[in-house]
């Protein structure tokens, strides 16, 4: 599985709007590409921060789906958006069977690395990291993308609500110390958000 992830910042007051075009328009538009498997939604309203993820069977599907979103994406976040990053990943942890999600929380977690170590921070994820995260209470999933050349990557840990999210912090934290040091990665950035959507077909 691939990903590609869209990180727009802009006035709290008008994210509302944003998120009813990507629920309606941006949501079908998706659903017409070839290769699509999913999408999911996050928002912190406070601050004005949106990331959405668009899930792909192949990295060609969701490259040549860039083509026809590269062009709508201006008016999909208009008014909303100061700016915007889009980012490409390898999806090499992704939830499998669960229910979408709306209302839950998720926290992203933005590592860097050595790309020579990228094979060890996915085992590290996998075998260590993963069954910790499923016992918390609350968990709904999780997710690891890597950028091997880059040497970055995300973990996104879902929550069925805010209140799991919340008391999931220092859990999540120990794990985390942990498991950076057998990883050799460091994070960079921590955020939490709303749940607005999140669904992911892998078959």
């Amino acid at each position: 599985m691939f990903v590609r992830t869209v990180y727009a910042t802009g006035n709290p007051a008008q994210l509302g709007t944003a998120i009813r075009t990507l629920n309606t328009q941006g949501h079908d538009l998706l659903e017409e590409r070839p290769g699509f498997r999913g999408a999911g939604v996050f928002v912190d309203r406070s601050l004005g921060t949106l990331f959405s993820v668009s899930w792909w069977e192949s990295a060609e599907a969701r490259d040549h789906s860039d083509q026809v979103m590269r062009e709508r994406r201006p008016a999909l976040l208009h008014p909303f958006a100061g700016t915007v990053a889009v980012e490409n990943y390898e999806a090499t942890v992704f939830p499998v069977g669960h229910r979408p999600l709306t209302g839950g929380g998720m926290r992203l977690t933005r590592l860097e690395f050595a790309p020579a170590d990228a094979d060890l921070a996915f085992d590290t994820f996998h075998a260590g990291v993963l069954p910790r995260l499923e016992v918390l209470p609350g968990f709904a999933g999780a997710a690891l993308f890597l950028d091997r050349v880059r040497g970055r990557g995300l973990v996104g840990v879902l929550f069925a609500d805010r209140a799991a999210l919340d008391g999931s912090r220092a859990g999540h934290a120990l794990i985390r110390h942990e498991s950076v040091v057998k990883a050799h990665v460091d994070v960079v950035a921590l955020e939490e958000f709303e749940i607005v959507h999140a669904d992911v077909r892998p078959d």
